[in-house]
Formats: C-alpha cells, sequence, structure tokens
C-alpha cells in the first residue's frame, strides 16, 4: 500500500472519530439543558400552585402571617434560581416552608376537608413527582455526559474542546431524612 494512502485513511479515521466524539458530546449537552428544562417546567408549575394554596390556607389562618411570608419568598428565591445548585438550594427552602404551612393547615379541620384544598395538595403531590422524575432523568444525562469527559480517550478531547463537567441536582441533609405527610 502506497504510504501516502495509508496516511490519508489515518488522518479521515482520526478525523472521524473526533467528529464523533465531539458530536456525542454536544447532543449529551443538549440533552442536559433538555432535561434541566423538564425540571424548571415543572418547578414552575409548583411555583404556580403555591400562591392558590397561600390564600386557600390564608383564608382560616390569618394569624399565620410569617408563614405566608417563608412560602412567599421561597417561592421568588426558586422562580430567580439559574443554576441546579442555586434551584436546589431554593427548592430546599421552599419545601420546607411548605412544612409549615401544612403543619398550620394540620390544625384547621374545616380547611383539610375544604374540596379546593384537598385539590391543590393533590395538584402538588402529583408535581413532586415529576419534579422528581425530572430530576432522576436529569441527572442521568449529566452521569453520562461527566462519564464521557473523565473516559479515556474522549477525556483528551473533551479538555481540548472545552467541555467541561455538570452539576448533578442533589439532595441535601435536610431531603435525605424520612418526612412524614398527612393530608
Amino acid at each position: 500500500m502506497d504510504p501516502f494512502i495509508f496516511v490519508v485513511i489515518l488522518i479521515v479515521l482520526v478525523l472521524g472519530y473526533v467528529v464523533t466524539i465531539y458530536n456525542s458530546l454536544a447532543s449529551l449537552k443538549v440533552k442536559i439543558k433538555e432535561a434541566w428544562s423538564q425540571i424548571d417546567v415543572q418547578l414552575k408549575r409548583r411555583t404556580d400552585l403555591i400562591p392558590n394554596l397561600v390564600e386557600t390556607v390564608k383564608g382560616y389562618a390569618t394569624h399565620e402571617q410569617s408563614v405566608f411570608e417563608n412560602v412567599t419568598k421561597a417561592r421568588a428565591a426558586l422562580m430567580g434560581a439559574k443554576t441546579p445548585e442555586e434551584a436546589g438550594n431554593a427548592d430546599n427552602m421552599l419545601q420546607g416552608a411548605l412544612k409549615s404551612l401544612f403543619a398550620v393547615a394540620e390544625a384547621y379541620p374545616e380547611l383539610k376537608a375544604q374540596e379546593g384544598f384537598v385539590n391543590l395538595q393533590k395538584e402538588l403531590s402529583d408535581t413532586e413527582d415529576k419534579v422528581s422524575y425530572s430530576r432522576q432523568f436529569y441527572n442521568s444525562v449529566v452521569r453520562q455526559f461527566n462519564e464521557k469527559i473523565v473516559m479515556f480517550p474522549s477525556n483528551i478531547l473533551a479538555g481540548i474542546l472545552g467541555f467541561k463537567q455538570e452539576q448533578f441536582f442533589e439532595a441535601n441533609d435536610a431531603e435525605r431524612e424520612a418526612v412524614k405527610v398527612d393530608f
């Protein structure tokens, strides 16, 4: 075989491999953005439900102003979050505030029996399930992407091409505790 043809074939194979790795990294990067968008959609849905829930509880527990303020602040923080870390911190703050809100609701049996309140709780519970699924999907895609970045030989190309590991959407210590929810 002519050495020139061998060199050309080798260059084409190497370039093909580089393009394949680049495309797979770029594809995973897009999937990460899509997965983050799904988390964002579900968090937005939850933040849209919260004002209705707060107003419903307010009608029965007008003296619990600090609880309502904490829920409102946490909701605003979640809506303003830009990164997985910021969203995770704001989400944790919101979950704590919602626990307080539901604790207040526990003190009002007539509120717990109100159809609107029960429906809001069901929607919020459904949304929590969707948030959980979205987080799992996001973390799965981030894991695939990060694996590709650290595994040889794609790690060399990832470094040259400027790809960096992504952050997981992680639970904090408060989320790891078992939570008792009574509706």
